[in-house]
């Protein structure tokens, strides 16, 4: 197989706010691999807190390259040669073989995968800010989405407000995000607040590995689940102890196949499983879009939050994200006009 790699940057249609920074651009790696005429597509998204770039993951690209061998159908022994390292890199890789599978077999990855094409709805983010703002936001996008997740974390002791100015704009369900930026003593403050008005779950309350975790999971009257907790399979039985759910993402897992090992995972230790994703174009997110049907939370707005994307295929159909019925991934790159 031949395999080439690229960075590509996606420009977002408004500056995405979070507790620990806030972009207008994401950067991502996109991998062709060509075997007998036929090509499959992949992307990863690097992630700055796992001290990945768009850079190290090129070039660990270029690097695994001869690890690839001539075989596109033979995942696990590809997956064995590769270093364990660098995995928005290796979902790229992951997502082109799946794709480039589905296309010389003439049928959809999540047909060759076993599973149903539709998942649950997508959630729509609501970006940090302050309350009346989100609120607006909110308000603006309620009738299009049929889940909202809001951005917490800001530490200036008004993320309730945050979540109650949401709830006056919208009866649509709620999910929280604090990306590990409450203390033990303000997610108990906060966490009955946020269920007298009706939030499904928080998401990553405390920093990664806080030793709060369970006594916050035994008092906590919504579920909790873990986002930066949770990366690969081996992290799973782990989070039992301090969630009731994990956050999946594609570029933490390392790709498809790792992302099924953990649902399955999960649902043995009785957990719920949701499915999220990165600022990435619709060649990333039909990657995820394969298996949401595993999951009982989805969150793959990356692509809807650009002010283009650049690889159109998946299908936004009420609420819900839904891959193609395609061979592959069914994405194809839209190359701009050049006049």
């Amino acid at each position: 197989m031949d395999v080439t790699a690229r960075i590509a940057t996606l420009e977002l249609a408004e500056t995405f706010v979070i507790a620990r920074d806030a972009r207008d651009t994401a950067e991502v790696v996109q991998v062709e691999l060509s075997y007998d005429g036929t090509t499959g597509f992949g992307e990863g998204a690097p992630i700055d807190r796992y001290n990945e770039s768009a850079e190290s993951a090129l070039q660990y690209v270029e690097d695994a390259a001869a690890a690839l061998g001539d075989d596109p159908f033979a995942l696990d022994e590809i997956e064995y040669g590769l270093e364990p390292r660098e995995w928005a890199a290796r979902s790229a890789l992951d997502a082109a073989l799946h794709d480039l599978q589905g296309k010389l077999t003439g049928v959809p990855v999540w047909r060759l995968l076993g599973l149903r094409r539709q998942g649950p709805p997508t959630s729509w983010t609501i970006w940090l800010g302050d309350p009346d703002d989100m609120g607006n936001r909110a308000a603006r996008v309620a009738d299009r989405f049929l889940r909202l997740k809001l951005k917490l974390g800001a530490r200036d002791g008004r993320d309730v407000d945050r979540v109650r100015a949401v709830r006056e704009a919208t009866a649509a369900p709620l999910q929280v995000d604090v990306n590990e930026y409450w203390t033990l003593d303000e997610a108990l403050d906060c966490l009955p607040q946020l269920a007298e008005l009706g939030v499904e779950y928080c998401e990553q309350p405390l920093p990664a590995g806080d030793p709060g975790g369970a006594r916050l999971k035994a008092a906590s009257p919504i579920p909790i689940y873990v986002d930066e907790d949770c990366h690969r399979l081996a992290d799973v039985a782990g989070c039992a102890e301090r969630a009731h759910g994990i956050n999946i993402k594609l570029a933490k897992s390392g790709g498809i196949r790792e992302a099924v090992r953990m649902a399955h995972a999960a649902r043995a230790l009785g957990l719920g499983v949701m499915l999220g994703c990165m600022i990435e174009s619709g060649l990333g997110i039909s990657a995820a879009a394969q298996v949401a049907s595993l999951c009982d939370h989805v969150d793959l707005d990356g692509n809807l939050l650009l002010a283009n994307d650049p690889w159109p295929g998946v299908e936004f159909l009420d609420g819900v994200q839904v891959p193609a019925d395609e061979p592959g991934l069914g994405v194809r790159e839209e190359v701009p006009d050049p006049r």
